[in-house]
């Protein structure tokens, strides 16, 4: 029957420019979050045993686990249980419907036999390239899990490089008397000569024209694989398992829609390279929740393709929650980018704890990157003993620094392109952090400032303060920082629209404001106790000393 407040409200906004979807969708917010559906599976239950696996750690279970994942999406779905003992195996390629349930004592442990594992056409960092086919792997599958309380170990040590700098000296010598070969001037460790020669190649594995598997196979080592890839992938659960020792990245969500990690535990050595806990790349509908990672890369991480490929592909991240987690270690606790040109927006993260990780908030991109990053809420953040930012929003990652440039022609400036990234719209609420290099970096591009950054009810206790370079439409309330750097507090350079309310901070503060480049403007503290530092700004580079409003 037709709906005759429906239609009519459907004309009226039509004649108006809307649709009727539109204007039925709330914009999300803290009291609307995102929705994320669940997979539902049978109660059938599928032991690996009964399919001829053997606990033994030497019997190759591959075919075992994989005939019992076959059969149990071929009856309608249910359990695939691997039970307590130690389960060898190659590459598990995962069903719909399919519950993979790895049992508290057991040990899911992936060979170090490379010949295991297939090139395949895969996905890295954003870019179409060969692989080596994921120890787990699935593609446009629907209804899947991995639960249970046991673990997963991807064997990565047998396909990573690794930094002299980063072993013990015994370590190191191991390392170089199994095998292997060394870098010319000796301080970084291959697993074969076809790696080092491939490390040194520009491209090496991308899919392009005139390449083949098989002409890939030359450097077959170098494909370090992700140990689970999820690709086109809908309704996904991972529950209270541990991935650990991955070859490169984890977790891999690729294109996926209704993700749920709930309990997991993500474990890398500190010193693996790519070691990255989860990357959540452009997907729709992700929730983790309770969950911990201790890697060697960024933690928890959200990408969406990068450069050209990653926005011709066009899917931004979207519609993500994280709560109730920690990260340990690793380059970046919360982390965007650098891998964004397809864009990210509606990201929630509340709750979490960063203990040790290089940054707290990372956020990340570069010129030729692209990709809109917007609507980013996060509250409720603790952190300790950050090695370098607590939280960093910087378009010059992997570039050159910008350094001490102040003033920049405009005639000398790039374009801004389809290429040009954008920072746009972040909320940032009740943070504290008790040690970092530096609390708080904004930096944008000359060509693109960083826009509409909200940090309310932040404590940072950090060798230095905050630095604000290209920035626009930016607001501090309530922020306490202590410094033990004395000259300047905050840096503000060619910066628009910056205001602070109720900042307050340490003692022995020499200079609280530094106001440089002609671009600065609008700059108000508003309610801070200024008299506290021995000297309120100073202003260099052509900066006005206009530019800076103090009112209590």
């Amino acid at each position: 029957m037709l709906n005759i407040k429906k239609t009519a409200l459907a004309v009226l906004l039509l004649m108006s420019g809307m649709d009727y979807a539109s204007a039925q969708t709330k914009p999300y917010s803290w009291t609307n979050l995102p929705k994320v559906a669940r997979p539902v599976f049978k109660k059938d239950t599928f032991n690996i045993i009964k399919y001829g696996a053997k606990p033994d750690g030497v019997t190759l279970n591959t075919k075992s686990i994989n005939n019992a994942i076959s059969a149990c999406s071929t009856k309608g779905g249910g359990v695939v249980l691997i039970p307590t003992g130690l389960w060898l195996t190659g590459p598990i390629v995962l069903k719909s419907n399919v519950n993979l349930h790895v049992s508290r004592a057991a040990l899911l442990q992936f060979t170090d036999d490379k010949s295991q594992f297939k090139i395949i056409e895969g996905n890295w960092e954003g870019h179409a390239a060969y692989r080596n086919e994921s120890p787990i792997s699935g593609i446009n599958l629907t209804n899947i899990a991995i639960t249970g309380e046991g673990v997963i170990d991807g064997n990565g040590e047998a396909w990573r490089l690794i930094g002299k700098d980063r072993l013990t000296e015994e370590e190191w010598k191991r390392k170089v008397a199994s095998g292997g070969v060394l870098s010319e001037n000796g301080k970084t460790w291959y697993p074969s000569a076809a790696y080092a020669k491939a490390a040194k190649t520009p491209k090496a594995g991308y899919i392009e024209p005139g390449t083949t598997a098989e002409t890939a196979a030359e450097f077959k080592d170098y494909y370090r694989p992700n140990m689970l890839v999820l690709t086109n992938c809908k309704k996904i659960l991972l529950q209270n398992t541990t991935f650990q020792n991955s070859a490169a990245w984890c977790l891999h969500t690729l294109m996926c829609q209704d993700v749920t990690l709930q309990g997991v535990r993500v474990r890398n050595p500190w010193n693996a390279a790519n070691g990255d806990g989860i990357d959540v790349e452009s997907c729709k509908n992700v929730m983790i929740d309770n969950s911990t990672f201790d890697c060697g890369d960024d933690g928890i991480c959200v990408k969406s393709g990068r450069d050209e490929d990653g926005r011709k592909r066009g899917m931004p991240t979207e519609n993500m929650i994280v709560k109730n987690s920690i990260v340990y270690r690793a380059h970046g606790g919360f982390v965007i980018g650098s891998e964004m040109s397809g864009g990210a927006r509606n990201i929630f993260v509340t709750d979490c704890t960063f203990i040790g990780t290089d940054i707290g908030l990372r956020f990340k991109t570069t010129r030729g990157r692209g990709g809109m990053v917007e609507n980013i809420y996060i509250k409720n953040i603790a952190m300790k003993d950050i090695v370098h930012e607590a939280i960093l929003f910087d378009m010059y990652y992997m570039a050159k620094d910008p350094g001490t440039m102040q003033n920049i022609a405009d005639a000398q400036l790039p374009p801004v392109t389809e290429g040009t990234p954008q920072f746009k719209n972040f909320y940032v609420s009740n943070v504290a952090c008790n040690g970092a290099e530096r609390g708080l970096l904004i930096r944008g591009l000359p060509e693109m400032s960083i826009k509409g950054i909200h940090l309310d009810n932040i404590v940072l206790k950090a060798d230095r303060g905050a630095d604000i370079i290209e920035g626009q439409d930016i607001t501090l309330k309530n922020v306490y920082i202590e410094s033990k750097g004395t000259n300047p507090l905050i840096n503000i350079q060619n910066s628009n629209g910056v205001k602070f309310t109720g900042l307050s901070y340490g003692t022995g503060t020499d200079l609280l404001f530094n106001i440089s480049g002609k671009k600065t403007a609008g700059i108000q503290a508003l309610n801070a106790d200024v008299f506290k530092a021995k000297n309120k700004a100073e202003f260099k580079n052509g900066a006005d000393s206009k530019a800076l409003i103090i009112a209590n």
